[in-house]
């Protein structure tokens, strides 16, 4: 997949000091976007923001924030209108199990975190940079999982329902914007290994096993879904909107 940017365009992606969230940042700076990343417990590494300033010629914008928080979120915005001026580009890409649960056993506080990490997040960052996104051409991805498809895993009904919100807030958000000629698009991604999800929460067994039901033979890694964000943020996208692209190697179809 080939897409271009011109030097000027802009992009936030929260979460992106590892996994997904890097990988779009890697992508999107190799097509000479300037990157604006956020990151709550994994600071990329100098390494990292060395190629990123490499392939940009501008040293990325890294904002340590809790998305959950309204009042960090906003100073986040600030920042970034202070160095952007625009936005063109919005990646929301945080979010997280915190730790399996059947319902039965859930107490409400670990309910509304995991709402408040997939979902809060992704409201307050949208709406903290709205002001601020080009009109038109802006565009805003926001990632979901394959778990809003199909549940996910057991343990995970919370974090699969507050995936499946995204695929809502997605649409409706599509329709709301469409007028001002901003595009709103999800992907939900399938096993994508390389990442602190998986890390944390998936056994090497399990991995072994859901590779086994994945039509194309292997895991995704983040460049699969970076690849996906690449074109979605590109101008040969602006009649894409409201769609969720699902990226899991034919391991469920919508």
């Amino acid at each position: 997949m080939t897409t271009s940017h011109p030097n000027s365009t802009t992009a936030l992606i929260t979460g992106g000091g590892v996994g997904i969230g890097l990988g779009i940042a890697r992508r999107l700076a190799e097509q000479g976007v300037r990157i604006a990343l956020t990151y709550r417990t994994h600071r990329p590494d100098e390494q990292v923001l060395d190629a990123l300033r490499a392939a940009t010629g501008q040293a990325p914008l890294v904002l340590p924030v809790d998305a959950t928080d309204p009042e960090q979120v906003e100073t986040m915005a600030g920042e970034v209108r202070r160095a952007f001026g625009s936005l063109d580009i919005l990646v929301n890409n945080i979010g997280g199990l915190i730790r399996r649960s059947p319902i039965a056993e859930m107490d409400l506080e670990l309910w509304r975190t995991v709402m408040a990490t997939n979902l809060d997040s992704t409201f307050l960052v949208t709406r903290s940079v709205l002001p601020f996104l080009s009109r038109p051409g802006g565009r805003i991805i926001s990632i979901s999982s394959l778990a809003g498809r199909n549940g996910g895993h057991p343990g995970a009904t919370a974090y699969a329902a507050s995936k499946a919100a995204i695929f809502g807030f997605t649409r409706g958000l599509a329709k709301e914007l469409a007028p001002d000629g901003i595009t709103v698009n999800a992907i939900a991604p399938g096993f994508i290994e390389d990442t602190p999800f998986h890390s944390t929460f998936t056994t090497e067994d399990s991995k072994r096993r859901t590779i086994t039901t994945i039509p194309v033979g292997r895991a995704g890694t983040p460049e699969d879904v970076a690849q996906a964000v690449a074109w979605l943020a590109s101008p040969g996208a602006s009649f894409t909107t409201g769609t969720i692209v699902d990226v899991n190697g034919g391991q469920h179809f919508a």
